[in-house]
């Protein structure tokens, strides 16, 4: 394991964090089929990529432990907190425009500014 840089050790530990993200998500809601499941993994696995670094920044500055654990947890950690929650803030995502909620808002915001004129 000594031969491995730094930076490899890095995205080693974003790429375990954001499947064990991933899979933690998918045996909490179980998936309706396997295209949903594949789906679900893929942007678990990439949420936990793009955000994990940070993720893991905001979790250990909120806890106060940055100083306590290396590079190489906090990324682990960053990467599964963010593979974990992405499905979820997706679901809220496309629950309120599912309902409408934003378009409905926008619509009366252009219907008061064609008063207006």
């Amino acid at each position: 394991m000594s031969d491995l840089s730094n930076a490899t050790l890095l995205w080693m530990a974003k790429a375990v964090g954001a499947v064990a993200g991933s899979a933690v998500s998918l045996a909490y809601i179980l998936p309706h089929g396997r295209r949903e499941a594949a789906c679900r993994f893929a942007v678990g696995v990439v949420c936990g990529f793009v955000f994990g670094g940070t993720a893991g920044l905001k979790i250990a500055t909120d806890l106060d432990v940055e100083s306590a654990i290396g590079p190489t947890e906090l990324m682990l950690m960053g990467s599964a907190a963010a593979s974990l929650c992405a499905w979820w803030a997706l679901g809220f995502v496309m629950r309120a425009f599912e309902q409408n909620r934003f378009v409905r808002m926008f619509r009366n915001r252009s219907e008061e500014n064609a008063d207006d004129r």
